[in-house]
């Protein structure tokens, strides 16, 4: 830890922090302070962190580190319980997790800038499987991922050309090497010349080598088409192929996230409080509510039992009844009023807390009945989601996807198939091209053909056969060596140049330096004194502040202490102090009703709570009884109510029926009477009104 310590304060106090730390200085910054020094590391490799922590929230600070931290490949520890302590250390400024991460980020700055600097550019932006289902969302994310990837070409290319450096000795090997290669092969073309010279039918010969070499190197292209012809094809059968199983695989992503989300926060610590409350409930389930329950069910039965085999009850028995149920409500009234003439206030403090210990445990019951109905409903939905993949199993032999998988098969299926008909479309394109191409190319080979036939014939008729080709080579070998000449002069010019630079640069900067150096060697043994006193002045300095830190960290524990007590003493005080008034105000309740009750003044008496209550009872009792006799009317005249209803409906049905009788009487007159205008007769009974209906 002290190493540790030492090599961070040695780096903090170079440039480009210049921090001027000491071991006890850095050991004794606050949380935030120690938070704002990892900040300003992380703002020199990223320059987008400088940021005041004051001004920030602690969550979004922490969010901000974590995310740095991700980037810039650092290791945190790996078992859960140390990977929760270390991002509680990250939130709390912790000294022992915030030092590790300083020596690993000042060992690493100059990899870590790249590294960042990368990043801008190579984390990709998360986008959403909604809006992924969009065509043009999704070709405008393949074009950014196509231009990551020539992004990584190009910095690979850069990086391979600044670090390939050229050497002098390399570079004339190189030359010489090339200069021999020359020699040698215009050897070569001297003896080829003389063999084709003498051979008798150089010209044809070497028309068919060539037409030879054109067509290996068109089969050589075919045949690379092809390749590529079939290895897209076999793709588009592969993406078909392992589809079923790339929508396993996703599932089980999905799952293994969901998994991962919900783990999120969670400690073995917050884990067993989750079991032991689980354990509670059922317990609770099983030991107080289920029995009583059943004991509640067996009574009932038993009740029903009872009540099946008594015999019938009359009015009498009924009667009888209410007569004792009257005689059980008047002793219970009687009862309450002694214990309330009887009590005390102790015995009404504990009545308060048993009303709330029955209201706690009704509440407690409720919440019991409510968990037992809510998983009896998790269980029939969890049967019926078996049922639906059995069924579905049953119908294909995979299982369904939910809904969530399903937008995301679909969105990955709509990119292929985009992606497909993209492809599908340059296939077509490039097939024609190839089409036109190669007409083009037996159209050009033809032309070539006969233009070589007759400059063939042309160099037989003159007698220098084979002149083209060799005039072809010797001007292709003579345009080799002058690049080859241009590029050794260059080269040559070049390092002479830059020899020269170096030199000059050198000679310029020792002479510059020669007085500050002279300088230097004095200060040198001037700064090795300075540095002497200073450690001794150091150590002193040092020795003094941990004398006081540990007097200061001693008077702070005794005043906490005090503050402790203290507050302890006003809160009991506090709380006395209204337990004295409650029992001062029902202490003056308790003599007023004394002193109303013992006074012999009615007027007075009948203030008193007890006479209050008494007459209400009394009214209750007399509205009772008059809703009693009131039932017992109703009850014996019931049936003749009833019966003089039923006859007033009949009556209502029977008035209906005359004036439904009467309406159609009046309309066959009227049509009669029109028939006699045409000469028809009617027999003169027909248009008497009899009346039918007897009551």
């Amino acid at each position: 830890m002290s190493h540790q310590l030492k090599y961070i304060v040695q780096e903090l106090n170079k440039p480009p922090f210049n921090r001027n730390y000491n071991l006890i200085s850095i050991d004794s910054l606050e949380p935030l302070q120690l938070l704002q020094v990892l900040t300003d590391v992380l703002a020199e490799v990223d320059p987008k962190q400088r940021i005041d922590v004051r001004e920030e929230a602690p969550e979004q600070t922490a969010i901000r580190i974590f995310s740095s931290l991700r980037i810039l490949k650092y290791k945190p520890p790996t078992d859960s319980q140390n990977m929760s302590s270390f991002r509680q250390g990250i939130v709390q400024g912790d000294k022992l997790v915030i030092y590790p991460i300083l020596e690993w980020l000042l060992k690493r700055i100059p990899d870590l800038k790249k590294r960042a600097y990368l990043a801008r550019f190579l984390v990709k932006v998360e986008v959403p499987p909604d809006f992924m289902a969009e065509e043009d969302i999704a070709d405008m994310y393949a074009q950014y991922s196509q231009l990551i990837d020539e992004f990584k070409e190009m910095h690979k290319e850069a990086e391979a050309l600044k670090t390939s450096g050229f050497n002098t000795a390399d570079i004339k090997k190189d030359i010489t090497s090339m200069e021999d290669e020359k020699e040698q092969l215009l050897k070569r073309i001297d003896r080829l010349k003389k063999k084709v010279e003498a051979a008798p039918n150089s010209g044809p010969m070497l028309a068919v080598a060539r037409n030879l070499r054109q067509e290996r190197d068109r089969e050589e292209k075919l045949t690379k088409q092809k390749h590529e012809q079939k290895n897209l094809l076999g793709g588009i059968y592969l993406f078909f192929r392992s589809f079923k199983y790339e929508q396993r695989i996703q599932r089980l992503n999905q799952q293994i996230k969901d998994t991962k989300q919900a783990s999120i926060g969670a400690t073995p610590e917050g884990l067993f409080k989750r079991l032991e409350e689980e354990l509670k409930v059922n317990e609770y389930m099983v030991k107080e509510k289920f029995p009583k329950e059943i004991e509640m069910r067996k009574k009932a039965v038993t009740e029903l039992q009872r009540i099946v085999a008594e015999p019938a009850m009359g009015q009498a028995d009924l009667g009888e009844i209410k007569n004792k149920i009257d005689k059980i409500n008047s002793e219970v009234n009687q009862l309450i009023e002694k214990r309330m003439m009887s009590g005390d206030p102790m015995d009404d403090k504990i009545s308060l807390f048993r009303q709330q210990a029955a209201i706690i445990a009704r509440k407690k019951e409720a919440a019991a009945e409510t968990l037992h109905k809510v998983r009896e409903e998790l269980s029939q939905a969890n049967i019926e989601v078996e049922e639906k993949r059995g069924l579905a199993k049953q119908g294909d032999g995979e299982e369904i996807l939910k809904g969530e998988e399903f937008k995301l098969y679909v969105n990955k299926l709509r990119t292929k198939s985009t992606i497909y008909k993209k492809k599908r479309q340059e296939i077509a394109e490039l097939r024609a091209e190839t089409g036109v191409l190669s007409r083009t190319l037996e159209i050009i080979r033809l032309k070539d053909e006969q233009i070589d036939n007759k400059l063939n014939a042309l160099e037989g008729r003159e007698g220098v056969s084979g002149y083209r080709e060799t005039q072809e080579a010797l001007e292709s070998v003579s345009a080799i060596k002058s690049e080859l000449d241009q590029m050794k002069g260059r080269t040559l010019e070049d390092i002479s140049q830059l020899v020269q630079q170096l030199t000059k640069k050198i000679s310029e900067k020792k002479e510059a330096l020669a007085p500050t150096i002279k300088e230097l060697r004095i200060l040198r043994t001037q700064g090795q004194e300075i540095d002497q006193v200073y450690n001794e002045k150091k150590m002193a300095y040092d020795n003094f502040q941990a004398g006081l830190e540990s007097n200061r960290a001693k008077l702070e524990q005794e005043v906490k202490i005090l503050r402790d007590e203290v507050s302890m003493q006003e809160s009991r005080f506090h709380y006395l102090n209204a337990m004295y008034n409650i029992c001062e105000l029902q202490q003056t309740k308790i003599s007023a009703e004394m002193k109303l009750y013992v006074s012999s003044d009615p007027y007075e008496k009948k203030k008193s709570l007890r006479e209050q209550y008494s007459r209400k009872l009394q009214e209750q009792e007399n509205l009772g009884k008059g809703l009693r006799e009131k039932q017992k009317y109703v009850r014996e005249n019931q049936p003749a109510n009833m019966q003089q209803m039923k006859m007033w409906r009949d009556l209502e049905r029977l008035m209906e029926c005359k004036m439904r009788l009467a309406q159609s009487r009046s309309s066959r007159a009227g049509s009669a009477r029109a028939g006699g205008q045409q000469g028809m007769q009617f027999p003169e009974h027909s248009a008497v009104d009899e009346e039918r209906l007897v009551l």
